[in-house]
C-alpha cells in the first residue's frame, strides 16, 4: 500500500509540475542598451586622449525591471571582434600589450527601475599604452536576461 501512494503522489507531483500555469507573469525580454543618442559615449571610433576624464553613458530599459549594468574598457591590440559591434574603425598594426588600459566595473540597479542612464566618470591615465580599445556595456534584469554592446575606440597621447 505505501508503494501506490508513493507512486500515486510521485505521480501527482509530476502532473502538478507539468501543467501551464499561465497566471505566471513571465519574463522573456532582454534588457536594452544603447549609445547611440546625443549624449551616449563614447561613438564609434571615438579618440579618447590621455590624461582627460570622460563620462561613458548609455541608455538601458527592460520591460520589467533593471538590476545591473557593468562597464569593461579592454585593449584590442591583437584586432579581436565582439558580435555585436557595427562601426568598422581604421586599427593599428597588431601589437604586444606592454601597460594596457583595463577598466571592469560592475554596479547595482536600485529601485526597480525600468529604465537608466549609465554616467561613468573614467580618467584615462597618462601611462598606459595607447591604440585600439574596445568599450564594452552590458545590462542584466532582475530575471537574468543579460544584452551587450561593444564599441571600437582608440586612446591617443
Amino acid at each position: 500500500m505505501k508503494s501506490v501512494l508513493k507512486y500515486f503522489l510521485g505521480f501527482t507531483l509530476l502532473i502538478i509540475s507539468c501543467t501551464n500555469d499561465n497566471s505566471i507573469d513571465k519574463d522573456e525580454e532582454k534588457p536594452s542598451i544603447t549609445v547611440n543618442y546625443e549624449q551616449g559615449f563614447p561613438q564609434g571610433c571615438a579618440q579618447l586622449s590621455r590624461g582627460e576624464t570622460y563620462s561613458f553613458k548609455a541608455k538601458v530599459t527592460d520591460n520589467k525591471e533593471l538590476a545591473s549594468y557593468s562597464l569593461n574598457i579592454h585593449h584590442n591590440f591583437d584586432h579581436h571582434t565582439h558580435d555585436d559591434q557595427v562601426t568598422e574603425c581604421d586599427l593599428e598594426e597588431i601589437k604586444q600589450a606592454i601597460n594596457p588600459l583595463l577598466i571592469i566595473e560592475n554596479y547595482a540597479i536600485e529601485g526597480e527601475l525600468t529604465s537608466y542612464e549609465i554616467n561613468i566618470p573614467i580618467t584615462i591615465p597618462n601611462d598606459i599604452d595607447t591604440g585600439d580599445y574596445h568599450c564594452a556595456y552590458s545590462v542584466t534584469d532582475a530575471t537574468g536576461w543579460q544584452s551587450r554592446t561593444s564599441i571600437d575606440i582608440k586612446i591617443i597621447e
